[in-house]
């Protein structure tokens, strides 16, 4: 069955697809090959944009279109997962099984990482990095369609695996 060009009075064979809407590319309609050529020519996104909604455009494509803050806000993702990523507001560490760690020369902050990677003290790095790669393939934001519980999860194992590299990884 021929798909015939979507142009109108036009009888080729309609191969190649030129959106209906710019911002879904779902939605198109097959052109032959001469229209198609004329589509593109024709075709511009910013049209009925205002200048200040084109430079919005481009700004924000530079981050893939995704809000960013600038280093130095208090609202920066790295200065709040510094700060905060550890810190045992909600009581976790103390009504699980924290205290049971045998006393060893890994620091508090080395058990907070532990226990937020679901590990034991005695545990080895090849065990912590296999263990990060798992709980970063399980709660990745991709795999969860984008749940902000999960992020925040997958921010603080991150967090953790980095303490713990910095302190018990391989040298």
């Amino acid at each position: 069955m021929k798909i015939i060009c979507d142009w109108e009075n036009c009888n080729e064979t309609g191969v190649y697809k030129a959106p209906v809407e710019k911002d879904n590319s779902k939605k198109y309609r097959l052109l032959c090959l001469n229209h198609i050529k004329i589509f593109n020519k024709n075709w511009n996104y910013f049209e009925n944009m205002n200048d200040q909604e084109i430079e919005f455009f481009i700004k924000s494509d530079l981050t893939w279109h995704k809000s960013t803050k600038t280093f130095g806000s208090s609202d920066n993702f790295f200065n709040i997962l510094w700060n905060n990523a550890l810190d045992d507001k909600l009581n976790i560490f103390k009504s699980t099984n924290f205290r049971d760690f045998k006393k060893t020369k890994v620091s508090q902050q080395d058990k907070d990482a532990l226990q937020v990677m679901d590990l034991n003290g005695d545990v080895k790095w090849k065990q912590i990095h296999a263990k990060f790669k798992e709980l970063v393939k399980k709660y990745h934001p991709d795999k969860n369609q984008g749940n902000k519980t999960f992020e925040d999860k997958l921010k603080k194992i991150t967090l953790a695996y980095s303490q713990l590299k910095k302190t018990l990884g391989k040298k």
